[in-house]
């Protein structure tokens, strides 16, 4: 069960990361750009979000400063570091090699089926 959550966490940390690339997204704006982004597929709560940000940050992938949102509300942006810029694109070859894999196998699993 450990490395379920490993991947999981993985993952988030890949679509976060993904999320900022275009530029600075508060929280509540990299949920619904996961969600639209899915079609609604993938969503992000956040008991899982904030610490997810929280570690990036702890990392150095990500910044936060405080701003103002589109609703005239106090709201902490994240944007992408240097070094996060760096992660996502190596974060991202891993990913892509990942799913290629489990592609392969379930091709295979139904070609013998």
């Amino acid at each position: 069960m450990a490395k379920r959550t490993d991947v999981l966490k993985g993952t988030l940390d890949l679509l976060i990361l993904h999320a900022l690339a275009p530029g600075p997204q508060h929280g509540y704006g990299i949920v619904q750009w996961i969600r639209g982004t899915t079609g609604d597929v993938l969503q992000v709560e956040d008991g899982a979000l904030y610490p997810a940000l929280h570690r990036l940050e702890d990392r150095g992938w990500i910044f936060a400063d405080w701003g103002v949102s589109d609703n005239n509300r106090r709201a902490k942006y994240y944007r992408l570091s240097a070094e996060g810029r760096r992660r996502l694109a190596a974060e991202t070859e891993t990913w892509e090699r990942f799913s290629g894999a489990v592609r392969s196998v379930i091709r295979a699993s139904q070609g013998s089926s």
